[in-house]
């Protein structure tokens, strides 16, 4: 009961002992991120429509956004500065991913650089294998638990911890509203050829699954593909068509040279779709202090042993007011 409550709280049945828990997934827990696999077989039921597919890549897009640009750049690593309420329309955008809320994701990856590819890295495949770094590791109990000690900046913001809590509150109203929308196109224009049931089966959950294997390619594959610039100390690698897909998070080897940069792409050739759009909300003061990347670090490949606490961890500063 204590597991299956954590459906809808996600701190729910958790304890810090659980991080100690043989890893190994928890079933009862992940049947809501099985059932939407699963759910990806209704295409064959509801159909397509050049409206329904080109709003689940729409999603798509604005989702990766959320878990690039918000997510890890922001509630990670604090790469550039915001206003309280955009900070919440960060996180609430990044809920609408299905990935946990902004304090797990945070607090998880800020343990995953202090540890990248050692045996404590919960999701190094040189470590634990391919597999396990792309989609088993979030799904063990001991790694369900928000790790608030990672947070302390975080946890004094009640909105965030609410949003960490009750991730199920953005996802059922994104998955409302795609339905919601379905509906109305049929109602309003039948030429579309859309309908509730494709538009959500299309908008969030095929988006949606596409959005997880996108994110999670970053764990798994930007550790094995691709080529390092810089000695990190760890299998990190820089990829073209990762960064694609992913709006810029495929420049992955750059990230762990400095990760408090906001932009990961540190040369012009390097595609960083997340980093463009902050410049273009810096310009209408929706953003700023975009931290950049100093020309003698860009420059010069840096050895492991360089690599201190202020790259490894993002320090706990003050949330935004």
């Amino acid at each position: 009961m204590r597991t299956a409550l954590g459906w809808i709280d996600s701190w729910a049945g958790t304890s810090p002992a659980d991080d100690q828990a043989v890893p190994r997934p928890d079933w009862l827990r992940i049947i809501p991120f099985l059932l939407l696999h699963a759910s990806v077989a209704f295409v064959a039921l509801v159909g397509t429509s050049p409206v329904a597919v080109g709003v689940a890549v729409a999603l798509y897009l604005v989702r990766m956004f959320g878990i690039t640009a918000g997510y890890h750049r922001y509630f990670s690593h604090r790469a550039y500065k915001t206003s309280r309420p955009v900070q919440f329309l960060l996180g609430w955008l990044g809920a609408t991913a299905v990935q946990r809320g902004p304090l797990w994701w945070s607090a998880h990856h800020r343990h995953h650089h202090r540890s990248s590819d050692t045996p404590a890295d919960p999701h190094s495949p040189a470590q634990h294998g391919f597999l396990w770094s792309h989609v088993g590791w979030f799904t063990a109990r001991a790694n369900l638990r928000t790790r608030v000690e990672h947070v302390p900046d975080w946890m004094r913001v009640p909105e965030l911890v609410w949003l960490d809590r009750y991730t199920f509150v953005p996802v059922l109203a994104l998955a409302a509203s795609t339905y919601a929308l379905g509906a109305w196109l049929e109602a309003a224009h039948p030429a579309l050829g859309t309908s509730g049931p494709q538009m959500l089966v299309w908008g969030f959950v095929v988006s949606t699954v596409a959005l997880y294997h996108g994110t999670f390619s970053i764990n798994s594959l930007a550790h094995r593909i691709g080529k390092a610039r810089y000695a990190t100390g760890d299998d990190s690698k820089n990829h073209l068509g990762l960064a694609l897909i992913t709006l810029g998070e495929g420049w992955h080897n750059n990230h762990h040279h400095y990760p408090s940069s906001a932009r990961q792409g540190f040369r012009w050739w390097e595609v960083d779709i997340s980093y463009g759009v902050l410049r273009a909300l810096s310009l209408v003061g929706l953003v700023w202090d975009l931290k950049g990347v100093p020309d003698a670090v860009r420059d010069a490949p840096a050895p492991a042993a360089a690599q201190g606490p202020e790259s490894a961890a993002t320090p706990a500063a003050a949330p935004e007011a």
